[in-house]
Parts: structure tokens; sequence; C-alpha cells
């Protein structure tokens, strides 16, 4: 690692954000409690988030955001740090640490490229928090429009859709998924000044949907006939969260006589339990009772292309 070096010379860096997740399922109940807020969840939900942590054998988010950071700080050659909003390590300390390390200006990316209160609202809450205006923050808003994050998910679904299409002989529909959010929070929010009109709708839904339509205009041969766009990963908690979900989309695409299927998330840049569990375990399982074989593209991970995207991000901030 080269940092200690770079901490020298240069005062710019990168920080990326990510959610975090524990590292033993020992761990779910204050993960669990750091997500909410310190708002106490039924001991059902713990449980099902905990049987769901360990049928994957554990979740390789953290180590996979690491690794992400660390390929983004081969490509620019200057400091990149991570920090987890919701477990270690965490947004404070990493801040904290670059500091310590002399920086003085960074570009901030959340790795959740669609923008929404409930998620980059909260990380840029944090990190701001964090900094007590000592650094310089460059904050990315959002990216979901990006070419190269279109160009990156478009690479795994040809690499898996083309073969699967010449397996079964017949054009395969796409289900693209991103994580769900509260209702509340994707309606406009009133303002305390009731003179004063409210707030935007929160732009999440639009943003997720503008990702999927950019991925499949890049893949030959899939009309916009044979892809679909549904919200994953309902919270467990109560309240409504919005949809459509993906069981009630393979529901509707069972009646209308699909057999195969491909689900694309396209709001997770790494695998993780919603996509280990809810995709490759829930949503499959769902499937084959309806008599739907579905499978998944792999996840970006180290894909070359996000690499790229998360670089193109840092320099325009950087200059």
């Amino acid at each position: 690692m080269l940092r200690k070096y770079w901490s020298r010379i240069v005062a710019d860096a990168v920080l990326l954000l990510a959610h975090g997740t524990p590292d033993v399922v020992g761990e779910i109940p204050e993960y669990l409690s750091r997500v909410t807020g310190g708002r106490p969840l039924p001991q059902e939900v713990i449980e099902e988030v905990s049987h769901r942590f360990a049928r994957i054998g554990g979740s390789p988010l953290t180590r996979l955001t690491l690794e992400q950071g660390h390929l983004l700080e081969e490509e620019l050659r200057r400091p990149v740090y991570v920090g987890m909003r919701n477990w270690k390590p965490y947004i404070a300390d990493v801040v904290r640490r670059m500091r310590d390390d002399g920086i003085t200006r960074a570009v901030v990316i959340c790795l959740a490229p669609q923008n929404s209160r409930t998620s980059v609202g909260l990380y840029r809450r944090a990190v701001f928090a964090a900094a007590e205006n000592e650094l310089e923050l460059r904050f990315v808003e959002d990216w979901a429009g990006h070419p190269l994050l279109a160009d990156a998910f478009a690479e795994r679904l040809r690499a898996l859709r083309e073969p699967f299409v010449t397996e079964i002989g017949t054009p395969i529909p796409v289900l693209f998924t991103a994580h769900s959010v509260p209702c509340r929070t994707v309606m406009a929010a009133p303002q305390p000044d009731h003179h004063l009109p409210p707030e935007p709708a929160d732009p999440y839904p639009i943003e997720a949907k503008l990702t999927a339509s950019l991925v499949a205009t890049r893949i030959r041969g899939l009309s916009e006939q044979d892809w679909f766009f549904a919200f994953q990963s309902q919270g467990m908690s109560g309240g409504p969260w919005i949809g459509p979900t993906v069981e009630d989309t393979l529901t509707a695409l069972r009646k209308q006589g699909a057999t195969s299927l491909i689900i694309q998330p396209i709001g997770f840049l790494c695998d993780h339990v919603e996509i280990l569990y809810d995709i490759d375990v829930g949503f499959r399982d769902f499937g084959a009772n309806l008599g739907i074989t579905i499978r998944r593209p792999e996840s970006l991970n180290g894909s070359r292309l996000l690499t790229l995207a998360l670089a193109d991000l840092a320099r325009r901030g950087l200059t």
C-alpha cells in the first residue's frame, strides 16, 4: 500500500462509502440496531436475518468493497479510503484517519449509484458530520446514468444471456431489480413553512429505472418487451415499501408463459446478502415453484469497467 507515502505529498484522496456488514452471525443484533437507529425489531426479524446470513456463509460485502477501493487506488495512483455507515470501518473512524494522514480534500463516492434520501442522503450527512469542516469534501450526489456503469452491467449480462439464449433456443426476458425503500421515502416531503412548496419527490425510483434502461439498450436483441423492473428486499419490520415486488412480477411473467428468466440487480455493486440469499436462494426457489428457471449474471465486484467508472467520477472531482 502506497498511501503512507502519498499522504506526505498530496492532499487529494477518494472516499468510497458503503452500507457495511457484520463479520459473524453473532454481530447481527448490534448491526440491525445501527441500521434502524436503535429502534427495536421483532425477534423473528433478527432470527430471519441471522438465518439468511448464515445460509450464505456470511456476507462478502466488506471484503469486496475494500477490494474495489484497492483497484481504484491502483488506477488513480492516489489514496482511496473506504468507510461504512453501519459497520466497521465506520465512516467517522475513516475520516479521522484521513485527517491524521494529512488529507485536506477528498471526492466522496457512495457505492449506491441511484440517489435516495434513505441511502445517499444518510451517507452525505454522516460524512460531512465526521469531517467537521476540516476536510473539503466534493460529494458525488448520484451516478445512475454513468455510461461506464451501464457498460459494466451490460458486460456481465451479455456473458450470461448469450449462452443461455443459445441453450434455450428462444429469447429470454430480463428482470432488473434494485433495493426497495419505504413508500414514505419517495413521497414529496412537506416544508415546515406551509407557504413553501413541498420538497421534490425522491429521485430513487426514476434513477433505478434509468440505470436499467441504459443497460437494456446495450444488449443486442433485448427489446422493450423483453425486460422488466421490480424492487426487491422489502423490509420485514412493517410499513409499505415501494414495488412492484419481484414475487408479484415473477407470478405475472409465469402467467404470460415465461419459463426462463434472468434477474440482474442494478442497484448493487458487489455480492452481499440481498444478492446471495434474496436472489440466489429466495427468488430462485420462488421461481422454481412457479415453473421458471432463474439465472443471475455475475455481480460487478472487481469489474474493470466499474473501476473505470469510479475513476472517472473521482478525476472530475479532483480537478
